[in-house]
């Protein structure tokens, strides 16, 4: 193999390493959408960033088995993945109360209409 090989190799590999970097990067800019769309209860706007944060994550999978991450790539993507979860964990911290109540309010409502069926004189 020649050095120019060698390079070219190399080259294609930190470009692709470039593209999953640029991806992390990504997510984690959608992640601070989500927890901004999250404090301010705004529930359609945190769906459809969760979906486009889907997206975003499978393309990240389709990359990872295609190439390798430099030194200082890797330390970047750990970092940027550091801070995703943080997001992550803010967004749960948010949406898992009010998650709650929504089970609690449509289990009370079901449990009603069943004693109100129930109980409801044949007329």
């Amino acid at each position: 193999m020649t050095g120019h090989d060698k390079s070219s190799r190399r080259a294609a590999r930190d470009m692709n390493g470039t593209q999953t970097i640029s991806t992390y990067e990504e997510i984690l800019v959608i992640t601070e959408q989500m927890l901004q769309a999250a404090q301010n209860s705004n529930w359609d706007e945190l769906v459809s960033l969760e979906h486009d944060c889907k997206q975003l994550t499978f393309q990240l999978i389709e990359q990872h088995s295609q190439q390798k991450l430099s030194e200082e790539q890797q330390k970047k993507k750990i970092t940027l993945i550091q801070q995703i979860l943080a997001h992550d964990a803010e967004i749960r911290t948010i949406t898992e109360p009010w998650i709650t109540h929504l089970q609690n309010l449509l289990t009370t409502h079901v449990q009603k209409r069943k004693l109100q069926h129930t109980y409801r004189s044949d007329q």
